[in-house]
């Protein structure tokens, strides 16, 4: 059942080292206030799962919490390299990080098995594809009804899933407007689910027609953290930052300029300057 609590409370009542955590959204309510109060908090060993990581996992891995990343696709969207995460695998800094690679096919019918509480997904994919050779988590299976050769993933099945929403309601459902991605299943898959949202309201008038309600009894947690999905967008809240993501890339570059911004933009601050943020954000808009 949702509990509301404050961003720090969430997240250290639910994401500890060594567990297997997905911090989700498509483009779209990425949740990076939950990943920097991660980061604050200092966990370590964590297992990153996520479709098309972005910045929020390169900063999360050139901090040192990732031990192993299960992905499909990484990058800055719309400009090219996660650097902090390249010079982990191939440097090893801060440490040596392990990788997982699937397609986005892969990932997204391993989220919906694991919100089935199956152990695997089964689908067609792969065809032609070199990535089982790399990744040995990648098998094929043969259909007993029709004889198909069949793609095969291990189900997906985190420890914890963060999610950012735009609204919940004083009883604890959450709403999701818009770009939907994965988020539904990642929470359903997830053993412990923590949302955070731009507001709560008494109801859900006028619900966009690309919707989805999680009830209240799928969530752990619920943090009220306006401005949460920075610099991604959320619908209906405010628009996509695309210079900060352009800005990534030459901070992400130098080690000392990374650590400097880090400090600067997450460590020195707390859930609270999320707030600040959102009559910018909404001016803006």
């Amino acid at each position: 059942m949702a509990t509301f609590m404050s961003l720090a409370e969430a997240v250290s009542g639910n994401l500890f080292d060594g567990d297997t955590a997905a911090f989700e959204g498509f483009t779209h309510l990425i949740p990076h206030a939950a990943a920097h109060e991660a980061i604050r908090q200092g966990r370590r060993d964590l297992t990153l799962v996520r479709m098309t990581p972005d910045i929020v996992y390169d900063q999360m891995i050139g901090m040192g919490l990732a031990k192993k990343l299960i992905f499909s696709y990484a990058g800055n969207p719309g400009v090219g390299l996660l650097r902090r995460l390249r010079d982990a695998v191939e440097n090893g800094w801060p440490h040596p990080v392990e990788i997982e690679e699937h397609s986005h096919a892969a990932m997204a019918n391993a989220y919906e098995a694991g919100a089935a509480g199956l152990p695997c997904a089964v689908f067609r994919g792969y065809k032609g594809a070199s990535l089982a050779k790399v990744n040995p988590n990648i098998r094929s299976i043969i259909c007993p009804f029709t004889g198909e050769e069949l793609a095969a993933v291990p189900s997906i099945r985190p420890d914890v899933t963060f999610i950012h929403a735009q609204k919940a309601n004083r009883r604890g459902d959450v709403l999701v407007e818009g770009i939907i991605g994965i988020q539904k299943e990642a929470v359903l898959a997830a053993r412990r689910a923590v949302v955070t949202v731009e507001e709560v309201v008494e109801d859900f008038a006028g619900v966009h027609p690309n919707a989805c309600v999680l009830p209240h009894w799928t969530v752990k947690a619920i943090a009220v953290v306006p401005g949460g999905a920075h610099p991604s967008y959320a619908h209906g809240y405010y628009a996509r930052d695309n210079r900060s993501y352009l800005e990534w890339d030459a901070i992400a570059a130098d080690r000392e300029a990374f650590m400097a911004w880090m400090k600067q933009n997450v460590l020195d601050k707390d859930a609270d300057v999320f707030a600040g943020r959102v009559a910018a954000l909404r001016a803006a808009r």
